[in-house]
């Protein structure tokens, strides 16, 4: 496979990722290495997906989704 990712000007910037994937004809995508590894993204974990018309896409961490709507909704206690 070729390596589509864009190099950044300053390659050593620490705690950035830029890169370019292709979506397969099942609509798939493959999260650069790079980026798994700056987020610390491992098989089998849950990614939430935001899209907007107006401002794209973005995926998130299953966590901070979580963490938010705790916050937003009050933490359901299961006694």
């Amino acid at each position: 496979m070729d390596d589509n990712n864009i190099k950044l000007p300053n390659e050593n910037i620490e705690g950035k990722f830029i890169g370019s994937v292709k979506v397969g004809t099942k609509g798939q995508i493959v999260i650069p290495k790079e980026a798994r590894d700056l987020f610390n993204i491992k098989p089998g974990d849950t990614l939430i997906l935001l899209a907007d018309v107006e401002r794209g896409i973005a995926i998130q961490g299953y966590e901070l989704f979580q963490k938010f709507s705790d916050e937003a909704f009050g933490k359901i206690k299961s006694d």
